[in-house]
């Protein structure tokens, strides 16, 4: 009979135990994921540091105003200068552009540019003209407005063009899964 209190004492004791390791591991993953969240922007930032030299390579050149045809086909197309990769999309776009309440928005996009800053642009239009309205957004307003999607389409882009930052980029997936998760 001893021998059984002593193992159901052992028993309990050990499981209190297992329970006190899995509530110190819940409490640091909290305190982790927490801390990262409040980094998310800077390594967004960080992240696009990283690609900015690549993207007057691969980015294209976007459409800043255009002409339709009869067909719907663009004619005289005027670009942004800058080239650029597109990191989201917005499911759902602003109402109206900031820079004219009477044109009312088709298509909003999250972009990262080669000169490293992000970018909104929203595009509105009628039946002969295609404009856009580009701003500037600041990272913390990227991950708000679009999520952290737009974190993983920069890895992704971090992961197709860069060569031999094989650490860097585990380190980003394993982080941005982390986060994903959370």
């Amino acid at each position: 009979m001893t021998c059984m209190v002593q193992m159901e004492e052992i028993i309990e004791l050990g499981f209190n135990r297992l329970v006190e390791v899995i509530n110190l591991h819940d409490k640091s993953a909290d305190a982790y994921s927490e801390e990262i969240k409040n980094l998310d922007a800077e390594l967004l930032c960080k992240m696009a540091a990283q690609v900015t030299g690549i993207i007057s390579k691969t980015g294209i050149e976007l459409l800043e105003k255009g002409k339709k045809d009869n067909q719907g086909e663009i004619y005289d197309p005027r670009h942004y200068p800058t080239k650029m990769i597109i990191l989201g999309k917005s499911a759902e776009p602003m109402p109206y552009r900031p820079d004219n309440m009477s044109k009312e928005v088709q298509d909003q996009f999250c972009l990262l540019g080669e000169d490293g800053k992000f970018y909104e642009i929203m595009y509105s239009a009628d039946e002969l003209v295609i404009d856009s309205y580009l701003a500037e957004i600041t990272p913390r307003q990227v991950i708000d407005l679009y999520g952290y999607e737009a974190m993983f389409m920069l890895y992704k882009a971090m992961q197709q063009y860069m060569q031999n930052q094989e650490e860097l980029l585990f380190a980003l997936e394993k982080t941005l899964d982390f986060i994903r998760s959370s």
